[in-house]
């Protein structure tokens, strides 16, 4: 059973920048992508980043440029790395595994941007 644990969320002002840090443990599953949605009030869940296994990182267009995805390997962690923050970036964030056999999603971690 795989588990993601998500932190670094917060409340920052526009302009600001935070990291997204999702620890994961268990046993994992042939891989084929990790990534990152949000879901912003009243939204839908959301693709923000993603890494396809072997491939580059892809990005939703309201995020390109401003926000990084990057994984450790040797420490199993998935990271989101967010430049430059607009309240429209407020949601709940989600890290997320797709494994041949599933998804498998972490319990959130809530980003407010607000003056």
């Amino acid at each position: 059973q795989v588990r993601l644990v998500e932190s670094g969320g917060g409340l920052v002002q526009p302009g600001e920048s935070l990291r997204l840090s999702c620890d994961v443990s268990g046993t994992l599953g042939r891989i084929i992508s990790m990534g990152w949605f949000r879901q912003g009030p009243g939204g839908q869940r959301e693709l923000v980043a993603s890494i396809p296994e072997n491939m580059n990182p892809i990005y939703a267009r309201s995020v390109k440029g401003r926000f990084t995805i990057s994984r450790d390997n040797s420490l199993n962690t998935l990271y989101l790395q967010m430049n430059s923050l607009k309240p429209e970036d407020t949601a709940v964030y989600y890290c997320t595994i797709n494994f041949v056999s599933g998804r498998s999603w972490g319990q959130g971690t809530q980003v407010v941007v607000s003056p």
